[in-house]
């Protein structure tokens, strides 16, 4: 008998209100997403798509940061608004999160130390100072830091690959179970990245924690996740297995990221005219598929109805009516 998924999302939509009293308008931000994170094995799921898919608003309605306009959030079973009525403190020590840009998580006037000990206090994680020490130490060597490196240091005194080790050691001293990362190498050097990739995969492994990665990345997402949620404009079109999803996509959306994907060649050079593509916001609900405008393959249902996720093979989902019709797909 299979356990409770972890976190279950259902029909997941957040609209944010435009324009003045006359003339208001709503932008579909996250458009019925659902997805489910499984609870009987860690995991790492990864959240893609460029700008303004709707990334990070859906991590941040996990967080409780915002309401949904419509649907629902479980964790370990229980929806989030009766959790964060009940117990908002124990919901934030079995969810962690770290972000984009580690130094705005820092206040730059007290040293790194007093960051870390606010958690360990605030969520009774120790009896006594050198308890929480001890703590604090066995965290930043689950990171790759020792303390002597980062006492008595100020925010700006560190490094960016050192600041975002020291908040990922921060959200690993409640032992939580689900970890939400947001773009957390967005920021950082690039000879840094791999490090800190290898510091959340020790995360699954070692302390089986599960991870929400957020990224615009798609090397970055196939070489950490085990799925992959491909959004556009607020909805899901294709997500799976990562292997399967990378090595064989099915919706053009999904293909067009990885064609946009730089290949590391000194003979290959950008043209001189590169002229961006310009993605309409999603104001109203759009009936139909909402890749149309930009799809090379329309069929004549894409503007009727949106295109229900089917099932292409185990685990490999894709929201395309050309795709349905040529594999023979069951939704």
């Amino acid at each position: 008998m299979s356990s409770a998924p972890l976190l279950e999302v259902s029909g997941l939509t957040k609209t944010f209100a435009v324009g003045g009293i006359l003339d208001k308008r709503y932008l579909y931000a996250v458009d019925r997403v659902s997805f489910s994170i499984p609870g009987d094995t860690p995991s790492i799921t990864t959240l893609a798509g460029e700008s303004g898919s709707g990334k990070t608003t859906i991590s941040r309605l996990i967080l409780g940061l915002m309401k949904p306009s419509a649907g629902q959030i479980m964790f370990e079973g229980a929806p989030l608004p009766s959790i964060m009525k009940g117990n908002r403190s124990a919901y934030y020590r079995r969810v962690q999160a770290v972000f984009q840009d580690p130094y705005q998580v820092y206040n730059p006037f007290y040293p790194v130390d007093r960051f870390l000990e606010m958690p360990v206090y605030r969520f009774g994680l120790a009896h006594s100072r050198r308890e929480a020490q001890q703590l604090i130490d066995r965290s930043l060597e689950a990171v790759g830091l020792s303390s002597e490196r980062v006492k008595g240091r100020y925010p700006h005194q560190l490094s960016g690959g050192e600041a975002q080790r020291v908040a990922i050691a921060r959200a690993l001293l409640p032992t939580p179970h689900l970890l939400i990362a947001d773009e957390p190498v967005s920021m950082v050097d690039m000879s840094l990245r791999a490090g800190i990739l290898n510091v959340l995969l020790r995360l699954k492994q070692d302390f089986g924690m599960s991870i929400l990665f957020v990224t615009h990345d798609l090397s970055v997402a196939y070489y950490l996740s085990d799925r992959i949620i491909l959004l556009n404009r607020g909805r899901i079109v294709e997500m799976g297995d990562v292997q399967k999803v990378v090595n064989h996509p099915l919706h053009p959306y999904t293909q067009e990221l990885l064609r946009s994907i730089p290949v590391p060649n000194p003979r290959h050079r950008w043209p001189r005219d590169v002229r961006p593509t310009v993605v309409p916001e999603s104001f109203g609900r759009t009936t139909g598929c909402i890749f149309e405008d930009r799809c090379p393959y329309p069929q004549s249902l894409c503007s009727q109805a949106d295109p229900p996720l089917f099932e292409a093979e185990s685990d490999h989902f894709v929201a395309c009516y050309k795709e349905s019709a040529s594999e023979g797909f069951t939704s």
